[in-house]
């Protein structure tokens, strides 16, 4: 099975997610989507439960001369979360990644500015918060993001990815409240194999979707 297009799976996932709500008598959700690609898929997502979107800007930190392969994540102003199996395995401390971090979280606050501009970020007390995302391969940048979200007190936390690696599934299920995920293939590499259209998205596509909103 291949989504379509984002679109297609904000689609489904929607559908779980309303039915959920229902189900769980879950009030006043917020969609908060991990840009660039988690907008294309919490658009739909936002429409169907009628809820504010809004972006929660987290950053990858790639391990050095392979930077997409994650050790550790970093949200708004949150201090790094490390892997620290990953970490050992490389043979890398959290010391010699300050470059990298400081590197990522100026481009966080680039991000951050270009989309929210003098926007203050929704507050989550006290509300259903649905974290959306386009895939879950390593789980990094949505562990950085639940916890981020968990510290400012939602009512119920949801994290919702139309596909994801089983295992790290497994491993983030205690970071959220909830996980809908309706796609779990055994023989997950990456996100985009599970996508025909999988083009990246760009911070245009991102304002215009936040526009629509506000």
């Amino acid at each position: 099975m291949r989504y379509r297009d984002r679109a297609e799976a904000g689609r489904a996932l929607a559908g779980l997610l309303v039915g959920l709500c229902e189900r769980e008598g879950l009030a006043d959700p917020l969609v908060l989507a991990l840009p660039r690609g988690g907008i294309a898929v919490a658009e739909p997502v936002a429409r169907a439960l009628d809820a504010p979107l809004d972006v929660l800007v987290v950053r990858k930190i790639g391990a050095p001369h392979h930077q997409e392969f994650a050790v550790g994540a970093l949200a708004a102003g949150d201090p790094p979360l490390f892997d620290a199996g990953t970490l050992d395995m490389l043979g890398l401390t959290e010391e010699s990644m300050a470059p990298a971090v400081e590197r990522e979280r100026q481009e966080l606050r680039r991000r951050e500015e270009r989309y929210r501009g003098d926007r203050p970020p929704p507050d989550p007390a006290g509300r259903t918060v649905i974290v959306v995302d386009d895939g879950l391969a390593t789980g990094a940048t949505a562990r950085a993001a639940l916890r981020h979200v968990r510290r400012r007190r939602p009512a119920h936390l949801v994290l919702a990815v139309p596909v994801g690696a089983p295992d790290s599934l497994d491993r983030l299920a205690p970071e959220a409240d909830t996980v809908v995920c309706p796609y779990r293939p055994a023989g997950f590499a990456a996100v985009g194999q599970w996508y025909e259209d999988f083009e990246q998205l760009t911070d245009a596509q991102v304002l215009e979707a936040l526009h629509a909103q506000h």
